[in-house]
């Protein structure tokens, strides 16, 4: 348990640690803000990518074995980056480290195998995924503070020691384990996969530029996308051994499960880290608090709230089922969101911390731990990684269309005042959230047979 959780430690530090260093970067690099933004957009992309094929990989090559490849791959990245003359250096770096994206499907895999007593396992499962949402909000003030005393290079050391140390734990006592069926590894459908899904996170990026969006482009890669999803259904019709059978993913274990992660994350993470923190920085139409101040109000409260209640819904969930706490917790999302539109009307500080704490136990401490669990109860057991991997994806994709979708509304509605704007970014939210929970009524029950 302990080495998976410095291996979740080592993901989680290199998703978030950086967010306060980028300044720092761009002046010590000597580089524009555009150039260090898109260092973070290859290093999540990447992540995505790894995410879709590494714990299929596991299941075949062994679990242990490809998490240590993947906490060697981090590691290194890190050291590349710490020590990068310049951007380019800094972006081999990012991809590498993005390697850690699979982290938490595989450690949730590997605890699977390891503890068969479900009701132990979904206490487990909850206190891992909790502490990989719970730390984003004080790692971010430690980047910060290490930006400050040693530069952005600090930053990339103290994520080196943690991945560093998450490799010596792993491999002392982690369990090498493989899935029932070893079968060769299907590369020309990840190869498909991997480009549909790429070109797609591509495109979305470009979308989110908005009126400065390059739609041409973007329509394009969405047209190659879609080409190569097809070719990879084809493969993998085909394929005695597919990375993903057709059967599964025409069931309700797989895109039930999909659908509700995409809908659930373009409704919620841009409220949390784009919409929250406007109102919150926003000196004539917020309350005009500074950066710091901001995370303090804001993100910090959301984090840790998530962290301390992520135990408790992995309690709940092993009484009352992981689908009726998904939907109990999307529920009080919509509570949060709701909540979101009178702070936009009469902004306070006090206002602000209370949609943070609502959706900090809701969204971060319940829907996004019992969605990640559901990714590896409802897998079959002859390719436990598939479903992970694609859920994993999902939640990539979902982030990436949250700021298309919100900030869509909130541009479209700036025209009549800012804060009609944000009313309208909270109201998509809110319907996307809506969506979610219909769809998660799709989702089967964990054992069942379709």
């Amino acid at each position: 348990m302990a080495a998976l959780l410095v291996a979740i430690f080592a993901f989680q530090l290199n998703a978030s640690m950086l967010s306060p260093a980028l300044a720092t970067m761009s002046k010590e690099l000597n580089t524009t803000d555009a150039q260090i933004a898109l260092t973070q957009t290859v290093f999540f992309t990447a992540a995505a990518l790894f995410s879709l094929f590494l714990p299929r990989l596991a299941d075949i090559a062994g679990r242990k074995k490809v998490l240590l490849g993947i906490l060697v791959a981090t590691t290194v990245g890190c050291i590349i980056s710490a020590l990068a003359p310049n951007v380019t250096f800094l972006m081999i770096g990012r991809v590498l480290q993005g390697a850690a994206g699979p982290v938490v499907p595989m450690c949730l895999i590997m605890l699977h195998h390891r503890v068969t007593e479900e009701k132990r396992y979904t206490k487990l499962m909850a206190i891992l995924t909790s502490v990989n949402g719970g730390i984003a909000g004080v790692d971010a003030l430690l980047g910060g503070w290490l930006a400050e005393v040693g530069g952005f290079r600090a930053v990339f050391a103290a994520m080196a020691v943690i991945a560093a140390c998450a490799i010596v734990l792993v491999f002392l006592f982690a369990e090498e384990s493989t899935a029932k069926e070893t079968p060769a590894m299907d590369w020309l459908g990840v190869f498909f996969l991997v480009v549909a899904m790429g070109t797609l996170i591509t495109a979305i990026n470009e979308m989110q530029k908005l009126a400065s969006a390059n739609w041409l482009y973007a329509g394009v890669l969405v047209l190659v996308a879609a080409v190569c999803f097809v070719a990879f259904w084809q493969t993998e019709k085909r394929k005695k051994a597919p990375m993903v059978s057709t059967v599964y993913m025409k069931q309700r274990r797989t895109w039930g499960l999909l659908l509700t992660t995409t809908l659930t994350m373009t409704g919620v993470f841009a409220v949390m880290n784009g919409i929250v923190p406007a109102i919150a920085q926003d000196p004539k139409y917020g309350t005009g608090l500074g950066a710091t101040v901001m995370s303090f109000a804001t993100l910090t409260p959301y984090a840790l709230i998530g962290l301390a209640f992520g135990p408790v819904a992995g309690v709940l969930a092993s009484k009352f089922g992981y689908r009726a706490v998904l939907r109990g917790g999307l529920i009080v999302t919509l509570v949060g969101v709701a909540a979101g539109f009178f702070v936009a009307a009469h902004p306070s500080i006090w206002g602000l911390v209370l949609v943070s704490v609502i959706l900090g136990f809701s969204y971060a401490g319940t829907a996004n731990i019992m969605l990640n669990g559901l990714g590896i109860v409802l897998s079959p057991e002859d390719n436990p990684g598939y479903l992970p991997g694609l859920n994993a994806g999902a939640f990539n994709l979902g982030a990436g269309l949250s700021y298309v979708a919100l900030y869509a509304a909130l541009n479209m509605f700036t025209g009549s005042s800012v804060t009609a704007g944000y009313t309208a970014a909270l109201g998509t939210g809110l319907v996307l959230v809506v969506l979610a929970l219909l769809a998660s009524f799709l989702i089967p029950q964990p054992g069942s047979d379709e």
